[in-house]
């Protein structure tokens, strides 16, 4: 929730600086046409004038710049387009999430294959895959059994993944973490 507000804040101070029609307050100014020509260095008011001439907007796209640069363009196709592009990119960024598979150290052939094509899936769709020994009792006092297990996984994974963080005991677990080659 919070980093959607944020966006909202961020798209809010844009719109507030891109300046328009009359917002803008600074003279002369450099003109770009429609088409992309350059019109010169021209008073607000006369680019004004030559942006209502053709029925479309003064917009300023560079306002460091001096003089500062307005573009004539429909600035209601221009949010459009860049609201469109923005939508475009945000369907093709992936997010990597990080799955968990637990194991035990006295897991069988038949889990220990289960989980290990678990993992590989994970990996496959892009994601990080963090191992969870856990021992229980009195195992804790054998974790050498957790970590031969935690190395077969990765001997089995070795194709598709690199550790990206080394096996570590925290408390009554093992953790290690495997990212996508």
């Amino acid at each position: 929730m919070r980093g959607s507000l944020r966006l909202s804040t961020n798209e809010r101070e844009r719109e507030r600086r891109v300046r328009i029609n009359r917002q803008i307050r600074i003279s002369p100014v450099r003109v770009i046409g429609p088409g992309g020509e350059q019109l010169g260095v021209l008073p607000v008011e006369e680019a004004l004038a030559a942006a209502v001439e053709r029925g479309l907007d003064l917009v300023e796209v560079a306002p460091m710049a001096r003089p500062p640069v307005v573009k004539i363009m429909d600035y209601g196709k221009f949010k459009f387009e860049e609201a469109k592009a923005a939508r475009a990119a945000k369907k093709k960024q992936h997010v990597i999430h990080l799955k968990e598979v637990k194991v035990r150290p006295g897991i069988e052939k038949h889990d220990f294959e289960f989980k290990t094509r678990h993992a590989r899936e994970f990996l496959a769709e892009g994601n990080k895959v963090k191992v969870t020994m856990m021992y229980r009792g009195r195992q804790i006092a054998h974790v050498e059994l957790g970590r031969k297990v935690l190395d077969e996984l990765f001997a089995s994974l070795q194709d598709v993944a690199k550790i990206e963080q080394d096996a570590k005991l925290e408390g009554r677990n093992m953790v290690m973490v495997l990212a996508p080659k």
